[in-house]
């Protein structure tokens, strides 16, 4: 009688699930897509991992590559550019946390403010348009500028007798001119996001608030600031957990052997290695560490984020 009783109610939870999964059949049917992306293009590749710790070999594939353990690490570790590029991926990462969460909040809070819809629109308009260019025309547009023999900038530099104009191979400005690339191209599409939070904001808040007296100020920082936190902390956490990345495709356009000192980072130096170089073990190598050292900082930010403000991602 008990048994009989078990398998009733396990029949009915799974026909409770299905019914539950066929009455969202069509959510599912809109999620597939993605999750079939992230399988392919993420889960499976985590198979190639194995290079990581072979010699290995594209005539004799993965099960044919000598199994060499850890020497690849030994040799990521033991690089005289290693230091090097690990500081770099570091500096410029922390860099673009700093630099370019806040401009984004700055711009949201602003459009917010603004009530004459058209002026809005067209604000958007313009500080979002950028985020769609490639990386490769924002060079284009950073070298007609600041090419030091031919760029605007530079001639008119050369021209008013201040000297000559080296913003492209200094390497003390190749970090800023990085940044404020960075800034002008994605500040306007990050903003979309905190906009999006801002406007969930319960209205009456803001009208309780302006009936107690609370100025312009005061609700911008007891009501505003309070509602996208959480945003802010899942957007921060997220960039901790590409701390390693840096920003490949725009460092490798912009790098060129003179600022290697202050540009050069983990991928760029992984791109030579891995695949100028065809030492595929190494790239690999490299990539596994930068995944656990990610693995790391996001469980570390998740967790400080729970203690200190109550949210994080899980």
């Amino acid at each position: 009688m008990l048994n009989g009783t078990k398998e009733m109610n396990r029949n009915s939870r799974n026909s409770g699930a299905w019914n539950r999964i066929y009455r969202s059949r069509w959510f599912y049917l809109m999620l597939f897509p993605g999750l079939l992306y992230y399988l392919i293009f993420h889960y499976l590749p985590m198979g190639g991992l194995l290079i990581a710790f072979q010699d290995y070999n594209l005539v004799k594939g993965v099960w044919g590559s000598k199994w060499v353990g850890w020497d690849n690490f030994e040799i990521i570790f033991a690089s005289p550019d290693f230091l090097t590029i690990f500081r770099n991926t570091i500096v410029i990462s922390l860099y673009r946390i700093v630099f370019n969460m806040f401009p984004d909040i700055i711009l949201a809070l602003a459009l917010n403010e603004i009530r004459l819809q058209w002026f809005k629109r067209v604000v958007q308009t313009v500080t979002y348009g950028p985020h769609f260019l490639s990386w490769v025309i924002v060079y284009g547009l950073a070298f007609s500028f600041l090419a030091p023999e031919s760029g605007l900038l530079s001639t008119w530099v050369r021209d008013m007798g201040w000297g000559q104009l080296q913003v492209l191979t200094d390497n003390r400005l190749f970090r800023p001119l990085i940044i404020l690339t960075e800034m002008w191209k994605n500040t306007g599409y990050g903003a979309i996001i905190y906009l999006a939070a801002l406007a969930s904001i319960n209205q009456e808040l803001y009208e309780a608030a302006v009936i107690d007296g609370a100025g312009r100020w005061r609700r911008l920082w007891h009501i505003t600031l309070p509602g996208i936190r959480e945003v802010f902390v899942l957007l921060l956490i997220i960039r901790i957990g590409h701390i390693m990345d840096a920003g490949f495709d725009q460092i490798y356009v912009f790098l060129n052997a003179r600022v290697y000192e202050s540009g050069d980072i983990i991928d760029t130096w992984v791109f030579r290695r891995g695949l100028e170089s065809l030492e595929f073990s190494i790239g690999a190598a490299t990539g596994l560490f930068k995944s656990v050292i990610g693995f790391v900082l996001v469980l570390g930010a998740n967790r400080i984020a729970k203690k200190v403000g109550g949210s994080g991602i899980w």
